[in-house]
């Protein structure tokens, strides 16, 4: 079953289209590095919570979106290793995320369950 690196963030609305740039630019190297798919996610309907919500985990502020984004990997190895050509293969430094970092959250899942 496939390994899958998730991730959240909120990304003002007015950079929807910079932030799908950066998608676009980014695939070609996710892809050179093992990834076997990507889904990027922009926000429909997702309500505010009382305790926990998506809005609440990445401290979504007036005029933002969130972002809810996973990338699908043959195993653990290999998202480790692209992970980690991030710090080495300057092609990455290119990149700009038009969205407060500080406020993205990410994992790693081993799957349970495929369909």
């Amino acid at each position: 079953m496939s390994y899958v690196s998730g991730f959240m963030a909120a990304v003002p609305e007015e950079n929807k289209a910079a932030y799908l740039e950066s998608v676009r630019k980014s695939w070609p190297l996710f892809k050179e590095y093992g990834a076997t798919g990507i889904r990027e996610c922009w926000e429909d309907v997702v309500p505010e919570g009382e305790v926990t919500s998506f809005p609440m985990a990445v401290k979504r502020e007036e005029g933002e979106k969130v972002v809810f984004s996973w990338i699908l990997w043959p195993d653990a190895e290999t998202a480790r290793r692209c992970w980690e050509s991030m710090e080495m293969d300057a092609r990455w430094q290119d990149m700009s995320m038009p969205f407060d970092g500080k406020r993205m959250i990410w994992g790693n899942f081993e799957t349970l369950f495929e369909a």
